[in-house]
């Protein structure tokens, strides 16, 4: 397939909480995708929230190693210098196209609409107010039925705000809280089986829009000649998930979708990060991949029976988020290591997470002071409840985990080696704290 078009949609906070990923919502188009294409069980990002992680996804690179390590509406930006996979297509000959969410930017001109074009690459941007899924999809629809008749290969990036909070907008379509599963790693009470029945909505509405998008494909033609990926760009907005280096917060979807070239019901147990995102689809494109990325192809992945292995480990970190929480870390395909810079919270939970009826429910247990360090073993301990950073035969998997990340910051000049990254957070939280509903420190 020569110059493929790409059609990329990526959906925020939705984690894997989908039905091809064994939970208990009804994403019927997504599972369709999933069943009639290539699913990816062991994908992550390498930062547990919305911009870095989506940052990463665009540059083939480690957050502090492209700049974005914050949110985008703190200020936080991509270095002019890196180069984004937008403008890779377009230096190419395809017209680079961003309809719908993004979290990588915001205009000067726009702070505060949560998303822009400003600086990332994009041929044309078709701006939707609220990005919600219904209309991002329509919008998308046109720009395909265009498409279809210039043929001009295109990267399409189409982003849906769903399945962000709040969720009270969706309690339309949302089930029934005795029909709901409670993730393992929460607590089952009435408030988190109500926001995941909600949730549950959001993803019907986003999974409508999936569908919608498939449609004018097929109708088009263009599915032919169209490599359909979709995926998400961290773990789910609750307790233990989203902004934490729990499995549940760095867990990501991803599906690849076009049965002429990757055959059909094919899953994945590869390690894999969502740095690993660009390389693999300007190779799959025929163009030039960078050498100096973070992110290795995985295209032999999709294209061979047996590939070889494409990655044994991947760097995950956080820094700024709507507060200060410095961590940097390693996921093994059995371990995983953590370091904390700061005094913090056990649990860091985000604003849109604190201040939910979810997040009350567990902020006495969680905002209690933090390990330095912190080792898990994923295979005996898949939630991470067990800290053996102390354990004297689990010594030697420390310490190579341990350098691992010391080098990795060393080679990468990473800014928390010069100490605090200075940042500017919510000031919600100043508020909370005189309430007592906030961590006030290890000796307070």
């Amino acid at each position: 397939m020569n110059n493929p078009n790409i059609v990329f949609m990526i959906s925020h906070d939705t984690g894997r909480h989908l039905g091809c990923y064994g939970k208990a919502v009804a994403s019927p188009e997504i599972d369709r995708l999933a069943a009639e294409g290539v699913r990816f069980d062991q994908f992550f990002c390498p930062a547990p929230q919305c911009s870095p992680s989506r940052g990463s996804i665009l540059t083939g690179l480690y957050p502090h190693n492209n700049g974005l390590i914050g949110l985008a509406h703190y200020e936080f930006g991509i270095d002019e210098s890196v180069s984004t996979m937008p403008t890779k297509f377009s230096e190419s000959g395809y017209e680079s196209a961003l309809i719908g969410f993004s979290h990588e930017t915001v205009g000067h001109t726009e702070r505060g609409t949560w998303t822009s074009s400003y600086k990332l690459g994009y041929d044309r941007y078709e701006k939707i107010e609220g990005s919600r899924a219904p209309q991002v999809a329509e919008s998308a629809v046109k720009y395909l039925q265009e498409k279809s008749k210039d043929g001009k290969p295109f990267f399409a990036n189409i982003g849906f705000w769903e399945t962000h909070r709040t969720f009270d907008e969706y309690e339309p379509f949302a089930d029934e809280i005795a029909a709901v599963e409670v993730p393992d790693y929460l607590p089952d009470t009435e408030a988190i089986r109500k926001e995941i029945a909600l949730m549950n909505g959001s993803v019907k509405v986003l999974d409508a829009a999936v569908k919608k998008i498939m449609e004018t494909l097929e109708e088009t033609g263009l599915i032919d000649n169209t490599i359909v990926v979709y995926t998400t760009d961290h773990g789910i907005a609750f307790p233990r998930a989203k902004g934490t280096m729990k499995e549940a917060g760095l867990e990501t979807a991803l599906i690849f979708y076009n049965p002429k070239i990757f055959g059909t019901n094919i899953v994945s147990n590869d390690l894999l990060c969502n740095v690993d995102l660009m390389p693999t689809l300007l190779e799959l494109a025929g163009l030039p991949v960078p050498e100096d990325l973070d992110g290795k192809s995985f295209a032999p992945l999709l294209l061979t029976e047996s590939a070889a292995k494409i990655r044994e480990d991947f760097f995950c970190e956080l820094t700024w988020h709507d507060n200060y929480h410095p961590m940097r870390g390693i996921r093994t395909e059995k371990y995983k290591y953590v370091k904390n810079f700061e005094d913090g919270p056990k649990i860091y939970m985000p604003m849109d997470i604190h201040s939910s009826i979810s997040g009350a429910e567990v902020r006495k247990d969680y905002y209690v002071p933090n390990d330095i360090e912190e080792l898990y073993d994923l295979e005996k301990d898949p939630l991470e409840y067990t800290n053996l950073i102390n354990e004297p035969q689990y010594a030697k998997v420390a310490e190579q985990l341990r350098m691992k990340v010391s080098n990795w910051m060393k080679e990468t000049n990473d800014p928390l080696l010069q100490g605090a990254v200075p940042g500017t957070p919510s000031d919600r939280w100043a508020k909370e704290a005189e309430n007592g509903r906030a961590y006030i420190g290890r000796n307070k």
